[in-house]
């Protein structure tokens, strides 16, 4: 298991995959947060316009 650690820490391909690992990561949570953002402030704004409509 420790040479497949050193091996896999030597190889370029495998420190390219760690970071499209870590980018994807990070794609993800700026992703979830914009969208939990924004859904919360769309559901405020169909909920008056809805309002507005029923009055």
């Amino acid at each position: 298991m420790a040479e497949f650690g050193r091996k896999l820490w030597r190889n370029e391909e495998g420190q390219d995959i760690a970071e499209y690992a870590v980018m994807l990561a990070v794609i993800l949570v700026i992703v979830v947060g914009t969208v939990r953002l924004i859904g919360g402030n769309a559901n405020n704004v169909f909920s008056a316009v809805a309002n507005q409509v029923g009055q």
